[in-house]
């Protein structure tokens, strides 16, 4: 093999992921820009909650307790004081994700090669992570929504159909979260390239009636049908 085969074959090599994730990119923008729910609008009165984002993951925060729901009856944490500062959270922040990633990488600088390979191959199992806020504010990266009541009801049935059933003892099982203030619990699903965390909570609130893009697998393309309260 002469010398320039074998630089068009490396360089083709090194351009090959670089293509995909470029499709990826592509792909994930327009199938965020196209919307579900279309004709919704968003009510001035019902139940306000949050759609957070730390820039790659984004989770639904909710009250505690509502007219409709109360989510010590689901997640037991949720009416236990915080063992950061001993307050009881007035609201919930579920997201879901993979398993491995969320018990036993803290940051994604700790994050293994091996393990995201073998996402990217083979997916992962799902797990839901909660956490416990005590009065959040506003900002942009935890912007307001507002749902009606029977939205909200769809929204809460969606999560709840995210878990696997409760054990003969009644008592929902939870791991330790490297979250400050969160916990772990176990949740159906396959968490791969195409149904990634924020896929599962653009799909949640989709199914609730809320307009959102068709494919959110990115932080952005959620975030983007969500007012920003920052904006001007």
């Amino acid at each position: 093999m002469t010398r320039r085969r074998v630089l068009a074959w490396v360089g083709g090599v090194i351009a090959l992921p670089v293509i995909a994730l470029g499709l990826f990119l592509l792909a994930a923008w327009v199938g965020s820009s196209i919307p579900r729910n279309a004709d919704w609008s968003e009510p001035e009165d019902g139940i306000r909650i949050m759609v957070e984002s730390n820039g790659i993951h984004t989770g639904i925060v909710m009250p505690i307790v509502s007219s409709e729901k109360d989510w010590r009856e689901t997640f037991p944490s949720a009416g236990m004081p915080r063992e950061a500062d001993g307050w009881l959270p007035t609201h919930v922040a579920i997201g879901w994700g993979e398993k491995e990633v969320f018990l036993n990488t803290p940051t994604w600088g700790d994050l293994k090669a091996s393990t995201a390979l073998r996402i990217i191959f083979m997916g992962g199992d799902g797990l839901m992570r909660v956490g416990h806020y005590v009065n959040p504010r506003p900002s942009e990266y935890h912007r307001y929504l507002t749902l009606r009541p029977e939205e909200y009801r769809k929204l809460v049935s969606e999560i709840e159909a995210a878990l696997p059933p409760l054990p003969e003892n009644g008592e929902r099982f939870s791991y330790e979260s490297f979250e400050v203030g969160a916990r772990n619990y176990d949740a159906r699903g396959r968490y791969t390239l195409s149904n990634t965390c924020n896929q599962w909570v653009g799909d949640v609130l989709a199914r609730s009636g809320v307009r959102m893009g068709y494919w959110t697998p990115l932080a952005g393309g959620v975030m983007k049908w969500v007012d920003d309260p920052t904006a001007d």
